[in-house]
């Protein structure tokens, strides 16, 4: 769904690829552009960036291609308010036994949040961002689908977006694949066309999350790995180096592969189980924002995608005020708390997500 020709567009300009491509597609549709990237962390010692999309080299990549296209660049400074809203957020809950997705709230509370009231200050009518999503008219609300290359698609990590965000939100590349876009970086720059994509949590350096972690709060504290039946098997590093899920890095020997079960912050143990008890059957979230759908007070069917490179399972969501509580039709490993849970319908539009609050497991363990 494009905006009408007369309107004047922000687009965001990363430094990579897609926002280069986005910003290519914009001006030769005619649309009036400006292009702002963001500077959301400090430069780490020794190196220019910590991933290519928010650094020095970042916006020295989207001024060239600004001046390209015939579009003027602007940066926009937001680093204290990425450290207090993003980074700290994103510290707190490991902190607390959680495991965040700092993309997905980046989305609303910066790149949706602080970006708008840039756009605010230019006049500009809508954002447009190189995101791989569509987004289309669903009765009187706009919902977030999948986008046509299902391998790029990032619908998941946009699905908090609220209406009226949507409601100055583009997405031009959500009906292209990858490939496609590729060529056309090759025919604007080819230093552009060669980038690699940024992949992991941009302020984190070299994806060393534990060593982030422990610079940011201190060394962690040992204790305690155990079974559910309370069997000591070894000493942990401190909890912030361990999710739901994980295999590798334990540290332990055991007759069969272990998993992490569970993260108890209150007693500082990390309890681990074989594959079996990594399943769960149900869980809570904490309050939903509604897509497409709207709000529900009847539970119905659907699609829950519970982790970025999860694979939807059909489950039925019951909400509960504004809360949901959601049943898993079979049972799906690792549900962990902190992640979203995104809604979808067999036509891949985002119907709700929430944050995973809690879970059942799939058998009574022992």
């Amino acid at each position: 769904m494009a905006p009408p020709l007369n309107s004047k567009i922000l687009v965001a300009m990363s430094g990579g690829v897609d926002s280069a491509v986005t910003a290519a597609l914009l001006v030769d549709a005619g649309y009036d552009c400006v292009g702002v990237t963001m500077r959301l962390v400090p430069e780490h010692p020794g190196k220019s960036v910590f991933e290519p999309c928010c650094g020095l080299e970042a916006v020295a990549d989207a001024k060239r291609i600004c001046d390209k296209v015939g579009m003027e660049h602007q940066v926009m400074h937001a680093v204290e308010r990425f450290d207090r809203d993003i980074i700290s957020h994103f510290v707190a809950e490991y902190e607390a036994g959680r495991t965040p997705n700092p993309c997905a709230r980046c989305n609303r509370m910066i790149k949706f949040g602080a970006l708008y009231q840039w756009a605010d200050k230019i006049g500009a009518d809508y954002i447009a961002m190189g995101h791989y999503a569509r987004l289309e008219p669903r009765g009187d609300r706009l919902s977030l689908r999948r986008a046509v290359h299902r391998e790029k698609d990032q619908s998941y990590v946009l699905s908090p977006l609220t209406q009226p965000q949507l409601r100055r939100a583009f997405f031009p590349l959500g009906g292209l694949t990858k490939d496609e876009v590729r060529q056309r970086a090759w025919k604007l720059d080819f230093g552009m066309a060669t980038k690699k994509d940024s992949q992991e949590i941009c302020f984190v350096p070299d994806r060393n999350y534990g060593g982030f972690l422990e610079g940011r709060i201190g060394a962690g504290r040992p204790g305690p790995i155990k079974t559910e039946s309370g069997q000591v098997l070894g000493e942990h590093r401190g909890l912030m180096h361990y999710t739901i899920g994980q295999r590798r890095g334990l540290g332990i020997a055991h007759e069969q592969p272990l998993y992490v079960l569970r993260l108890e912050v209150a007693t500082n143990t990390l309890i681990v189980g074989v594959e079996e008890e990594t399943f769960n059957t149900a869980f809570t979230t904490l309050a939903a924002s509604w897509g497409g759908l709207g709000l529900q007070t009847e539970p119905f069917d659907c699609l829950v995608q519970l982790r970025s490179r999860h694979d939807a399972a059909p489950c039925t969501v019951h909400p509960e005020g504004q809360k949901l509580r959601v049943v898993l039709h079979d049972p799906q490993k690792s549900v962990t708390p902190g992640q979203w849970a995104v809604f979808y319908d067999h036509d891949g539009y985002v119907l709700a997500a929430a944050i995973v609050k809690d879970f059942e497991v799939a058998a009574a363990r022992v």
